[in-house]
């Protein structure tokens, strides 16, 4: 199996005065706001990229919440960023109240979960925290290039229709009734997965201890580090973070 350098996703981290135009529920489970800004011409990002949000905490502090770009309206000057409906947070809860004409400061964009035009094929993996940034890579890839999608949700009701040109195998994992968080189910699936021949790319997001058990997996089957992003978006009990899986 032959190895490539992962892109480096390294961006040019400035911060944006976002303002809303919009807010509103989109299916299955998440809240989309649409965003703008003045200087929107010079907003560059590749999908599977995310932005860093300052928001203000209930007891008074900033906290940083990292949130993917759904996609981008060039002609509009607009970018979508989904927030899963998951309880009450800062974020979700900023989301659902945002409306026109709001403000926001955030950083970015960053990341390295993104398509790598010298794979010949992807392998992406994640639950429901995952689906704006995998749906948004699948979107906009090239024709005609491979990908292995697994993606996580409680059932049928938390799936989503992708439209993609891609060469892409779309399979959904359900947890039918157990809660989110670390499990089996996503680990199972990518060691009975077949590596294919070629330079691959693997691209796996979710709960970090779900990420981490799959990163060591692919190393050990013969991907090498640099071949895999993999990003802890959550943790079971703990409120915002997010973590580098690199280990």
């Amino acid at each position: 199996m032959s190895t490539a350098p992962a892109p480096t996703g390294k961006a040019n981290l400035r911060d944006w005065t976002l303002r809303v135009i919009s807010s509103a529920d989109a299916e299955p489970n998440m809240h989309r706001v649409t965003f703008t800004c003045d200087d929107i011409a010079e907003f560059d990002y590749l999908p599977g990229q995310a932005i860093v949000f300052f928001m203000t905490l209930p007891n008074g502090e900033t906290g940083r919440r990292h949130y993917t770009i759904r996609s981008m309206d060039r002609a509009a000057g607009t970018f979508d960023v989904d927030f899963l409906k998951h309880g009450a947070s800062p974020a979700t809860d900023w989301a659902k109240s945002a409306k026109a004409g709001d403000t926001i400061v955030a950083r970015g964009p960053r990341g390295k979960t993104t398509y790598d035009s010298s794979a010949d094929w992807h392998l992406m993996t994640g639950d429901e925290t995952c689906i704006p940034a995998f749906a948004h890579i699948l979107e906009t890839m090239p024709e005609g290039k491979r990908a292995y999608v697994f993606l996580e949700t409680d059932g049928p009701a938390g799936e989503i229709a992708i439209e993609t040109k891609a060469d892409a195998d779309i399979r959904w994992l359900h947890r039918n009734g157990a809660p989110a968080g670390p499990n089996n189910l996503m680990f199972d699936a990518v060691e009975a997965f077949e590596l294919p021949q070629g330079i691959g790319r693997a691209l796996i997001i979710g709960e970090t201890s779900n990420v981490r058990r799959q990163r060591h997996a692919l190393i050990a089957r013969g991907l090498t580090r640099e071949q895999i992003s993999s990003e802890g978006y959550w943790r079971p009990d703990r409120v915002g973070g997010h973590d580098h899986v690199d280990d």
